[in-house]
């Protein structure tokens, strides 16, 4: 019951009891102390049971927010559907390039840039697909 009180204080304080209170009086601190002590641990029990029930609601919602996640990835096969019809194409791709390795590659389309104004910036700077004239051999 108390872990740092032994047999022989409990017997001290139970002569010192007797003493102040009186052989007549003693039954009924008694069980004044039996119903204080009963009533503090029916509240613990209390505060634990409802320290417990916090705890299953917090696991329970988290639980929710998984499974909703799980069901909006579920109802997303649009979007599944267009990845798969991107990955299939990578596939046959990459099966052609295995077939023929020297056979040129298919070019993807990219969108040209929209013209806009010329800059003399644009004008003065060289295009990145001339080529410069070849030099000289020196004799």
């Amino acid at each position: 019951m108390f872990p740092e009180v032994g047999a022989a204080e409990l017997l001290v304080i139970a002569a010192i009891a007797l003493i102040v209170v009186g052989p007549k009086d003693l039954p009924v601190l008694m069980r004044k102390v039996g119903r204080f002590i009963a009533q503090m641990r029916s509240m613990a029990a209390e505060f634990r049971a409802s320290f417990d029930e916090l705890a299953r609601q917090s696991e329970l919602e988290e639980l929710r927010r998984e499974v909703e996640a799980m069901r909006a990835a579920a109802n997303q096969p649009a979007s599944m559907a267009a990845a798969s019809v991107g990955l299939d194409k990578m596939e046959s791709e990459i099966n052609a390039t295995l077939a023929d390795p020297h056979a040129e590659p298919d070019e993807p389309e990219l969108p040209l840039p929209a013209p806009g104004p010329a800059t003399d910036e644009a004008e003065a700077s060289p295009a990145p697909h001339e080529t410069r004239p070849a030099p000289e051999p020196r004799a």
